[in-house]
């Protein structure tokens, strides 16, 4: 790992964390049954799950589609570097664990403007021997200092891999369509997007009372259909792969998703819901289950 973003002081990041006010990706990560959050996170991730008992299942299929992905674009056409924005917090596995077990040389950038992200990304995004990892403080919104900086570890002359999984969801109409483009502009012929989305298109009522319980704390969240998620792809001229734009769960299942061994049932029954997310077979899914759109584009 590498970067002047991990050379900050670790009292002026802790100076930075809002304890206070949930965080997507300290949210995020409550789903995953990580430990990285706050009360204010967990009753965020509580209140979405009240509102969508299943809900669940969108994280947890987002999280599969992103190692599906970059296992088939590092094994079936050969990608080798990755800009992953809206990193999140650290949870296994991640891209450059994925990508560097089947090719060691495997660059990966990772990108969060989330204090708690940056300090557990100091201590676990570690490359191996042959490859390199870096991770970027820095919000989607400035595309210019995450190219800039991501040129430090990231050869813009090869194809490079755009990862914005469930991240433009949190990014208005106005900012969303241009911040990909001048991304995308920056990436070589060869280069992929890897794209995952909330859209209502598919089961409104579930997923607009999550929305209720996202922006009542303040987040902007744009449920698009699927023309608006294609349209990250087709108006920058790239050619969407199949199957297309699907729900999550249909985009190249294998069903190889980790699963957590799951405990007893009478120390299962005495956790909170919340808590007991992280023992449930994603494979116990229905179409009526899922809210994401996902695909992978190619740019001539």
């Amino acid at each position: 790992m590498s970067g002047d973003a991990l050379s900050q002081d670790p009292a002026e990041l802790r100076r930075r964390i809002d304890s206070s006010k949930a965080h997507p990706a300290r949210v995020y990560d409550v789903f995953l049954g990580g430990k990285d959050h706050y009360p204010a996170d967990r009753e965020a991730a509580a209140a979405a799950l009240a509102a969508h008992p299943r809900g669940y299942l969108d994280v947890r299929h987002n999280r599969d589609f992103l190692r599906r992905a970059v296992t088939q674009l590092v094994e079936r056409d050969g990608i080798r570097q990755f800009l992953d924005i809206g990193t999140g917090l650290p949870t296994a596995e991640n891209v450059h664990q994925i990508a560097q077990r089947i090719t060691p040389g495997a660059r990966v950038v990772y990108v969060d403007n989330d204090p708690v992200v940056l300090a557990h990304a100091r201590a676990l995004l570690t490359s191996g021997p042959e490859g390199r990892t870096d991770y970027i403080d820095a919000d989607l919104r400035d595309p210019g200092r995450i190219l800039e900086q991501a040129a430090r570890t990231l050869d813009f002359g090869r194809p490079v891999a755009l990862c914005l999984v469930a991240v433009l969801h949190f990014v208005a109409d106005d900012e969303a369509y241009p911040l990909v483009r001048e991304l995308l502009d920056a990436l070589p012929a060869g280069s992929r997007l890897v794209l995952s989305h909330l859209t209502e298109d598919l089961n409104p009522e579930n997923i607009r009372a999550v929305q209720r319980t996202y922006t009542e704390r303040g987040f902007t969240f744009v449920l698009r259909s699927r023309a608006e998620v294609e349209r990250f792809f087709t108006g920058n001229g790239l050619e969407i792969a199949d199957p297309g734009v699907v729900p999550a769960h249909r985009w190249r299942p294998d069903h190889a998703a980790p699963v957590a061994e799951r405990p007893e049932e009478t120390f299962l029954a005495g956790l909170d819901a919340i808590d007991q997310v992280r023992y449930h077979d994603i494979d116990d899914v229905t179409d009526a289950d899922i809210n994401v759109y996902a695909a992978v584009g190619g740019k001539d």
